[in-house]
């Protein structure tokens, strides 16, 4: 049976140059591999040493990229190793089956979140009613799904953020905060749905994932076993479950120990 490997992206596997983390001196600092441009400037990295790691996963397990990014932010992407069969975008919104949005899963998306939670429409004019413009840099929908707000990070009021995030809960959305972004998404909007429906498809009996952020909680408790770096989101709030390891190392670091780790399982799964 294969094993299925769901991973985040952004802070978790690749990495903005800001993000990265160099704390050591710049003689020692690894060699990094670009794995993203965006209007001709390099964007995202990662160490080469995972970019060799991320190749032997690709040839190990069922290697799932999970993030929030539109399918078209995801689509720039130039991760090394085999073209993974499947990725899920959106949080869970879109399923690309050989780069190929399913129809039929986003379907089933759509009635779930008009099923279960307030419009994106309702929430788009409370962020316009009550996003200041002294700290608000822009307003984003993404995907007809969610909502993100870019925002100058040092200026962001944090009672605003509790108080919309309040707001938010009472409505089934769920508000996060990822460095100069604030997302809001549908609760139902998810990517543990969608990786049980890649499992579902593979037949995958064992199930390993990695992230950082709020967004990624959902995913990494349904999974067998689970990692979080030691920076973003669930690490700043001390984070913890069952089967899930906290790591020590921050920055592009961290994304090569979560490859090693994946790899690990997956050779454990599969001798």
């Amino acid at each position: 049976m294969p094993v299925l490997v769901a991973s985040d992206l952004d802070r978790t596997l690749i990495y903005s140059s800001a993000a990265l983390a160099l704390t050591m001196p710049d003689a020692r600092a690894p060699r990094l591999l670009c794995v993203e441009v965006h209007e001709s400037r390099p964007l995202s990295y990662m160490t080469e040493t995972a970019a060799q790691l991320l190749t032997e996963l690709g040839d190990a397990a069922v290697f799932v990229p999970t993030t929030t990014r539109t399918r078209k932010q995801y689509q720039r992407i130039n991760l090394p190793g085999p073209q993974p069969a499947f990725a899920i975008c959106a949080n869970g919104g879109h399923l690309l089956v050989d780069g190929v949005t399913d129809t039929d899963w986003h379907a089933r998306v759509l009635t779930r979140l008009a099923d279960e939670c307030a419009p994106l429409a309702e929430v788009q004019e409370q962020l316009t009613r009550t996003a200041d413009p002294v700290w608000l840099r822009k307003q984003r929908v993404a995907e007809d799904l969610f909502a993100y707000l870019v925002v100058e990070r040092e200026l962001l009021p944090p009672d605003w953020v509790k108080e919309f995030a309040a707001w938010a809960e009472n409505r089934g959305w769920t508000v996060s905060l990822q460095g100069r972004k604030l997302y809001a998404v549908p609760k139902p909007l998810t990517k543990s749905a969608a990786v049980h429906e890649v499992a579902r498809r593979t037949g995958a009996d064992l199930t390993l994932a990695a992230g950082d952020s709020l967004l990624d909680a959902d995913l990494l408790l349904a999974a067998d076993r689970g990692w979080r770096p030691g920076h973003g989101e669930l690490a700043e709030t001390e984070w913890l479950a069952p089967r899930i390891s906290a790591l020590p190392e921050r920055g592009v670091l961290a994304g090569e120990r979560i490859l090693r780790e994946f790899l690990r399982g997956a050779r454990q799964q599969c001798p």
